[in-house]
């Protein structure tokens, strides 16, 4: 494995030096102008490195490529100590090409393995592909014509080849992505041993009791002919309906009981006119209060009736009136009074009765509510409770049956249907009042068209007896962010039942056998053990279609006298996902607790897979199947809005990484650059993509790369007999050492706690702060001017090689490429002080050393640069008189306190020539002066800083004004120049 490593290694430097051959700007041998005529350039120690500032990402990645993902997988599976560490992914459909969102997630899942890999971890992680399900089918299908003439295998044949071939491209787009993973075994949904898996799980759940069959109330999309679960549902805030008001007109009996004369009509309220063909009864509240009313019209058509409304209706109901209406109140009546009255239901004309119920309110509509059994689960419950018939007079294409009247047989209830309802209504004088009205209406995730309630008979899991157990589960699971917890509790608490049947072909079969005679369901433990074993040794769950019956069927019951049909039904995709921890069994090392460490997805995996994955586990295993529940925001465009085909504002990842066809409009960033805007940004909420936000990401990958430059190009010819003893360093360079220890503590905290984009902050601002703008500053006089082997130059030098070394390890989970890259260029100095490992995630991610950590001397340095602020203004004002041009012409007289403690670091810190400390009463009067209070040691301390012009000359060789006569070199640069001569 090793020498694959370095076989790699080797031919990466040869592809980079083809790439840069023949072009000036990508192969920088000095960072000084060859036109310096200066006789001294040339002993100056200027950084030398053939390492480009322009990434140029779109080629060089792919040469890193594999050696970061392959190589590198197979590599701490064989090497790393451990422990296991498991990310377990969550299947994507295999239902077309990939989008921003897929990249943020699975790069999001790349951060945390690659992390674990550089904590000595043996990382597994097995990509995973949701194959089943009606995405599949219908895009498989939606080129033929003549759907409806394919029988059951035919459709199955072609969307498993459509799956596997979606499979493949996604697979070769996530490997550009540079996802690390088991990519030649990922977990398939539509494999027959995680088809048989799964029914495992199902037989489980079967034997404990928690599946049955019910003809009751489900979410039923006509579009997709199946009934659906909750979790595929989504909501349009633009739904339009129609709301109407409807007379039911009561029995003679029933008039008689309220001590009425004529006629008289309860008054209903419903915004699905179409499900009033079902309507069973009428509920009421008893502690209600409810008015019998005598409504005159004096204008338009002249009327005269009476109704029976809701007490607190009756100004509400007294608006919709035409204009010109009295209403008289002859009677008010509790609603327990009312039980048991008569009424003709408006549409089917069958006698039926008004009962009683607590969820009736006074809050909207009249009071008095319709009631459809078949059409809704509160509905539902109530017609159980009363004992009334669960009736749907709608077919799978969301068509009236021939059960209801002529007129309406065969139209669609969310159109057509539901119009002619009201035309029958108007016709029959029934409706009092119409109005549309927009709101929120469940829409099938898929079509994207409305659903509607609707009772057939369907397989549920009873997830009433599960989720305490679930919930209970969830306490001992870290979930980011903590809000993350609630949601998944609250969907799991807020329901009682799973619908897990669907009335497709392409999917696990529920493995059910009914009675030709009597539709009663066979299914037991025996009965799904022999059809797992039928899966299993027939190439899948394509042998429920293709075995006879008796074949299928357990040995114990094919005798038992009965003849049994096989059931047509599948399994809900959430159910397959919701399997997928099974995956882990026989690979976790933990065999007690959780098998996975993380799972990580988008926040509408609360309502999904999350919560499905939840379930089986508690059903089977009774505790949750992850240690850690990660969730990130979904994918927006730069103004916030959401990406749709619709507005044009989505983004292909390929496109961004590759270029466009005009790559002045669309550049080649590369897959780093994409690594670093989800690495840096708090994914717990919705992320921005676009090209503003590309365009600033491109500047912060320059400057990180300028960062590395720099120090690559300082550490030219550094070697292991270079290299300074940490006690032996300047106070400075262990300065910079505690700093970067502490630097990475707060980086390695946020990993820890999956907080990437803190980790990217703390390494902005080291960069900024402590390198850019104070060390590298300081430092180049020494790297630049001083002999090379120098105690000062080699004691920075050898600060210089930590900080790379670990600045590479902190971002090379996110940015992979980069780090192999610096990697590579840092190879001889690298391997002289023994980092050999041919990848950078060979080494462990923190390199510090804890005895960096130096409080007292941090203590000093705070204080410096306390003064350096000072100072710095007093060499500005004498810039801004023009009585200086750098601030190597200053010569600075500092008091402070503390001064002599101070003395010998000043001259560096402020980057001047000479620095004196004195008492503050010896001061010079002349220059310029800048004074101010710092907080140092614990004490407020009075610091003065005066600039004045050095009265010594520039060294022409290190610009020091050190010079005791012109254009001679200053006593350390005569010194150097003459050892160079001398060699």
């Amino acid at each position: 494995m090793n020498q694959s490593f370095a076989a790699l290694r080797r031919g990466s430097v040869q592809q980079i030096k083809a790439a840069q051959a023949g072009s000036t700007s990508m192969r920088i041998m000095s960072f000084a102008s060859k036109a310096n005529s200066n006789p001294y350039s040339h002993t100056v120690k200027l950084p030398k490195t053939d390492f480009p500032l322009r990434a140029n990402a779109a080629v060089r990645e792919k040469q890193f490529r594999e050696r970061c993902t392959d190589k590198l997988y197979e590599w701490q599976l064989k090497n790393n100590p451990g422990p296991q560490f498991i990310l377990h992914d969550g299947p994507p459909y295999a239902n077309g090409d990939l989008h921003i969102g897929h990249f943020m997630n699975k790069v999001l899942k790349d951060i945390i393995n690659r992390y674990q890999v550089m904590q000595g971890k043996r990382v597994v992680y097995r990509p995973g592909f949701d194959g089943h399900g009606l995405p599949i089918e219908q895009k498989a299908l939606e080129s033929l014509k003549d759907q409806d003439s394919l029988d059951p295998m035919e459709i199955r044949k072609l969307a498993r080849k459509f799956a596997l071939k979606a499979v493949a491209r996604q697979t070769k787009s996530f490997k550009d992505y540079a996802i690390m993973g088991e990519w030649t075994r990922p977990y398939l949904t539509l494999d027959p041993e995680y088809e048989a898996n799964q029914l495992q799980i199902f037989k489980t759940m079967v034997s404990k009791g928690y599946i049955y069959r019910q003809n009751k109330p489900v979410y039923w999309s006509p579009s997709s002919r199946t009934a659906l679960a909750e979790a595929e549902l989504e909501y349009n805030e633009e739904h339009t309906s129609t709301s109407v008001y409807v007379k039911m007109a009561l029995t003679a009996d029933s008039v008689a009981r309220l001590g009425a004369i004529g006629n008289v009509s309860a008054l209903i309220w419903t915004t699905t006119p179409w499900t009033l063909p079902a309507n069973k009864a009428i509920a009421v509240h008893p502690d209600l209060q409810y008015a019998l009313v005598k409504v005159t019209q004096v204008l338009e058509s002249k009327a005269e009736y009476q109704l029976l409304v809701g007490t607190d209706r009756l100004e509400a109901i007294t608006a919709l009136l035409p204009e010109g209406s009295s209403v008289q109140i002859l009677n008010t009546f509790s609603g327990d009074k009312l039980e048991g009255l008569g009424y003709t239901s408006a549409i089917s004309g069958e006698e039926c009765r008004i009962l009683l119920a607590n969820y009736v309110t006074g809050d909207s509509g009249t009071g008095l509510v319709h009631s459809a059994p078949g059409h809704g689960q509160e509905d539902y419950e109530f017609g159980l409770a009363n004992g009334i018939d669960i009736y749907s007079p709608v077919d799978d294409y969301g068509r009236f049956t021939s059960d209801v009247r002529d007129e309406l047989v065969g139209k669609e209830v969310l159109g057509e249907g539901a119009r002619a309802v009201v035309k029958l209504l108007e016709d029959k004088q029934l409706l009092l009042h119409q109005h549309k009205f927009t709101h929120s209406y469940p829409y099938d995730w898929r079509t994207k068209l409305p659903i509607i309630q609707r009772a057939t008979p369907q397989w549920f899991a009873n997830v009433g007896s599960l989720k305490e157990s679930a919930r209970r589960s969830l306490q001992d699971v870290m979930i980011v962010p903590e809000a993350g917890r609630r949601r998944l509790e609250s969907f799991v608490m807020g329901r009682s039942e799973w619908c897990i049947s669907r009335q497709r072909v392409w999917g696990v079969p529920i493995p059910v056998f009914y009675n030709a005679t009597s539709g009663e369901p066979l299914m037991t433990t025996e009965s799904i053990e022999h059809v797992i074993e039928k899966i299993r040794t027939n190439g899948g769950s394509d042998a429920w279609w293709t075995l006879p019956v008796e074949e299928l069927l357990a040995p114990k019951y094919r005798a038992d006298g009965n003849t049994y049909v096989k059931g047509t039904d599948t399994m809900d995709v959430w159910f397959d996902s919701g399997s997928s921890w099974k995956t882990l069994e026989d690979i976790a090392d933990s065999k007690d607790g959780a098998y996975a460490d993380v799972y990580l997805e988008g926040s509408d995996q609360h309502r999904g897979w999350f919560q499905s994955s939840l379930l089986t586990s508690n059903a089977v295993r009774g505790l949750a199947p992850y240690k850690v529940l990660l969730t990130h925001g979904f994918t927006l465009d730069e103004h916030r809005r959401k990406m749709s085909k619709s507005i044009g504002n989505t983004l292909v990842p390929s496109t961004v990484i590759e270029g466009g066809k005009d790559k002045k409009k669309e550049p080649a960033y590369g897959v780093d650059l994409l690594r670093l805007v989800v690495g840096s940004t708090d994914y717990t909420h919705d992320v921005s993509f676009g090209p503003p936000v590309f365009a600033q990401f491109s500047d912060t990958l320059r400057k990180i790369r300028s960062t590395m430059r720099f120090m690559l190009g300082t550490l030219d010819g550094f070697t292991a007999n270079m290299a300074v003893p940490y006690e032996q360093m300047s106070s400075i360079d262990r300065y910079i050492l505690h700093e970067l220890y502490h630097f990475k503590q707060k980086a390695r905290a946020a990993f820890d706690k999956y907080e990437f984009f803190r980790a990217m902050q703390a390494t902005n601002n080291f960069t900024n702060s402590e390198l850019s703008a104070f060390y590298f500053d300081i430092s180049k006089d020494c790297l630049y001017v001083d002999g090379q082997h120098d105690m000062q130059r080699r004691s920075t030098q050898t600060a210089l090689f930590h900080i790379l070394l670990n600045y590479t390890t902190t971002l090379a989970p996110i940015t992979c490429h980069l780090a192999e890259e610096v990697w590579e260029f840092f190879s001889t100095t690298r391997r002289e002080l023994g980092k050999t490992g041919d990848s950078v995630f060979q080494e462990a991610w923190d390199q510090t050393q804890s005895k960096w950590n130096d409080p007292e001397l941090a203590e000093e340095w705070a204080a410096l640069r306390k003064i350096r602020s000072v100072a710095n203004r007093a060499i500005e004002a004498s810039r801004a008189a023009r009585q200086i041009g750098s601030s190597l012409e200053s010569e600075l007289t500092i008091a402070v306190a503390f001064g002599s403690r101070l003395g010998n670091e000043l001259r560096k810190v402020c980057i001047t020539s000479q620095v004196t400390v004195c008492d503050a009463d010896e001061v010079p009067s002349d220059g310029f002066k800048c004074e101010d209070f710092i907080t140092a040691f614990g004490e407020t301390t009075h610091v003065q800083a005066v600039s004045c012009r050095s009265s010594l000359y520039k060294c022409p060789r290190c610009w020091n004004f050190h010079s005791t006569q012109q254009d001679t070199l200053c006593c350390r640069c005569r010194n150097v120049v003459n050892h160079l001569e001398a060699q």
